[in-house]
């Protein structure tokens, strides 16, 4: 009898649940292809010619000088860019623009993360550091856009020992940004 109980008391819980989480939604169901795209998640690629403009923003000689490198190759170019420079250390750079981010948003991210911000200029322009305690050679430096949004430069050397200031080459990379690449 316990045992029935317990399964009619766990089925009711269920159905209750279940019928708590459903809604309706209005409209008309149109199938995937329906707006013209072939369904197969195909995309014209050629109506976004600037996507990855943000990934061009530097050349790759201008950026590898900054961070004191001698080449840069292209490693990502998505929602974010990531380089890889070679030189006498080996150093991971990554730049993101988020169109729509501002910089507190960014810092109170940065904050979660446990980092710890410092609110710098670089070009005349508001920007904050980003260091994480757990990797003393990493920096990232965060600037007001001059279109809209956020710029951010990462740079990371591949070592665990920072040698001189590791905000110095985010920081060139992202004056040069804001200089128009000069």
């Amino acid at each position: 009898m316990r045992r029935a109980l317990a399964a009619l008391v766990l089925l009711l819980a269920v159905v209750l649940t279940a019928s708590g989480c459903s809604r309706a939604v209005s409209g008309e169901p149109r199938s995937v292809d329906a707006g013209g795209s072939s369904g197969k998640g195909d995309v014209d690629t050629d109506q976004f010619d600037k996507l990855t403009l943000e990934c061009r923003l530097l050349a790759p000689d201008v950026l590898a000088k900054a961070v004191g490198g001698v080449t840069a190759e292209s490693s990502f170019n998505g929602a974010i860019c990531r380089w890889v420079v070679s030189g006498p250390v080996i150093t991971g750079v990554t730049f993101n623009w988020f169109e729509t981010s501002t910089l507190q948003v960014e810092k109170d991210t940065a904050k979660k993360l446990g980092y710890t911000t410092e609110n710098v200029r670089v070009a005349s322009t508001a920007a904050f550091t980003s260091r994480d305690p757990r990797r003393p050679a990493m920096c990232g430096v965060t600037a007001k856009s001059p279109i809209r949004g956020t710029y951010t430069w990462w740079v990371e050397p591949r070592t665990q020992t920072a040698s001189g200031d590791p905000c110095a080459a985010p920081t060139k990379l992202m004056e040069l940004v804001l200089n128009g690449g000069q």
